[in-house]
């Protein structure tokens, strides 16, 4: 484990698949996330719940990034921002009510050029989000340096 732990908070960074740095977590107001989870999908709800057809964040993922020309196969498993799943003494994992409320946030920063897809979980059969999903905030800021220089004039100018 690159980061010596599966709680990752303000500090920690998300690697991709060949360590390379893509994200640091400069700020985080909850720090209760989940790593080890994965995305619901429509094969994880028809196991779980016997359901087909429902909303789910591997879908959406899906769907996002289709455009883009990146099949569902080459879509890695999310970081769980605000996902509570607690792992007992034994090992044991299960997904419990979040531990965020209105308002909190997670800062990261682009550590490189990313293409990002967010999915704000639709679930409604376990309370990883209090059994009732709402909306969400998302912000992207352009980076400082990147605005700095693109406010300069271009020598000769």
């Amino acid at each position: 484990m690159i980061n010596g732990t599966i709680f990752i908070s303000t500090g920690h960074h998300l690697y991709s698949t060949k360590c390379t740095k893509l994200m640091t977590i400069v700020a985080d107001s909850c720090g209760v996330h989940d790593l080890i989870s994965g995305s619901c999908s429509e094969q994880t709800n028809a196991f779980r719940y016997n359901v087909r057809g429902t909303p789910n964040c591997r879908s959406n993922f899906e769907r996002s990034l289709a455009p883009y020309g990146i099949p569902l196969a080459e879509i890695p498993y999310s970081f769980n921002i605000f996902m509570n799943v607690p792992v007992s003494p034994e090992g044991k994992t299960g997904i419990e009510e979040p531990k965020s409320k209105a308002g909190d946030y997670v800062d990261l920063r682009a550590e490189r050029d990313l293409l990002i897809s967010i999915s704000n979980c639709p679930q409604e059969r376990n309370p990883c989000n209090g059994w009732k999903p709402t909306a969400m905030r998302v912000i992207v800021c352009e980076a400082a340096a990147a605005k700095q220089d693109a406010a300069q004039p271009a020598a000769g100018a």
